[in-house]
């Protein structure tokens, strides 16, 4: 059964960082791409960032500027998301994903809210 917990979310003030993690179970981890959405009250699920399967590239979002790395753990299939100089407009529900051979996966979201 595939499973994504992710965790680290929380409340912090602006400028603030986080690191948030995804604990993956149930497929064989380093063999696919990963990636961390988000979605803010009111509006659509966005593409935050993505990792190979392998970690050698990655790519985010114009809005993230920077301020965000993306990474993984294949021995412990585990992906993490480095969040640094934090905004008020990145308070969002942060999900884990994984586009599998038969199907999508999601976890179950983990809520970050930035205070100015």
């Amino acid at each position: 059964q595939v499973r994504l917990v992710e965790s680290g979310g929380g409340l912090v003030q602006s400028g603030g960082s986080l690191t948030l993690s995804c604990a993956a179970s149930g497929f064989y981890f380093a063999n696919y791409a990963m990636h961390w959405y988000r979605q803010a009250p009111g509006k659509g699920r966005e593409l935050v960032a993505t990792i190979a399967p392998t970690g050698s590239t990655t790519s985010y979002s114009d809005s993230i500027e920077g301020r965000f790395t993306i990474s993984r753990d294949n021995n412990r299939n585990m992906v993490y998301l480095q969040m640094n100089s934090l905004k008020p407009e990145d308070t969002a529900v942060y999900y884990c994903f994984v586009r599998l051979w038969d199907h999508d996966a999601w976890g179950q979201g983990t809520q970050v809210t930035v205070s100015s």
